[in-house]
């Protein structure tokens, strides 16, 4: 299937399924932290949305911290690797990203297809996977499908901004039903405060880092390689590796430290 760029109505329908309480059923409330989850037809195929107000964080240094790839390797602990592989247009690139799932479940990773707006006092990124010849499944990975994954930022006052977090992804396993319980009541919950912490202390650690450097803003500053749409292909699930992990125990399971509250 051919890849589309997401226009204004695919911005416009994200910020709707962030901000409407229709079908959504409440996970997890604590400490500043919202978590809904909706059952698709597919028990593995989970949509879940989350909310964290931040304090003391503008809506752009969210947005910022959202982009930095840079950054991103200071504060995301579950993160393996990830990096640009080419951009699409002015507010459009592609890029790949691995992530460590709790042993001895296979780790994950994606190529995605990433759209930006900024929008009056909103912000909001989103993505959903797609095929590139040069960057097939790896070995050691399973090659999961994001169907929708994405964050909504808007601005509640000079100093402060609240955080949506919706993703829907395939993890192209017969995941244990402890695994997905655990991603809404602890990995979930875990990654919301994360990036608001790492949001408190991103003003000053970009200001040793090319501090003017943001090509998500000026996009003159992108120095990725042009690719084409129709280098690209809708990353489809059923044409992707299947494992079941249905029955590896929670007791086996190492957890990482990341996933406790």
């Amino acid at each position: 299937m051919p890849v589309r760029i997401p226009d204004d109505s695919d911005f416009s329908s994200f910020k709707d399924q962030c901000l409407s309480p229709d079908g959504w059923s409440s996970r997890y409330n604590k400490g500043g932290v919202t978590v809904w989850c909706r059952e698709q037809d597919s028990s593995s195929v989970q949509k879940i949305k989350m909310r964290i107000v931040c304090k003391d964080v503008t809506a752009e240094t969210l947005y910022d911290v959202l982009h930095d790839t840079s950054y991103r390797k200071k504060w995301d602990t579950n993160m393996i690797d990830t990096y640009d592989i080419g951009r699409l247009t002015v507010n459009a690139d592609v890029g790949y990203y691995s992530w460590k799932c709790p042993t001895p479940l296979k780790n994950r990773d994606f190529v995605t297809m990433r759209s930006w707006l900024p929008l009056g006092s909103d912000y909001m990124i989103i993505n959903y996977s797609v095929k590139h010849p040069q960057h097939p499944p790896k070995k050691d990975y399973v090659r999961a499908v994001s169907l929708l994954t994405g964050y909504l930022i808007q601005s509640n006052s000079a100093t402060s901004s609240t955080l949506y977090y919706l993703t829907q992804v395939d993890p192209r396993g017969s995941l244990p039903k402890w695994v997905v319980n655990r991603v809404s009541h602890f990995v979930a919950p875990k990654a919301m405060r994360k990036i608001y912490k790492a949001s408190l202390k991103y003003p000053e650690w970009k200001r040793k880092h090319d501090p003017t450097l943001k090509p998500w803003m000026y996009p003159e500053q992108n120095t990725l390689p042009s690719i084409s749409l129709a280098d690209l292909t809708l990353q489809r699930a059923d044409s992707l590796e299947n494992i079941d992990e249905s029955g590896v125990s929670e007791e086996k399971a190492q957890h990482s430290d990341d996933e406790e509250t």
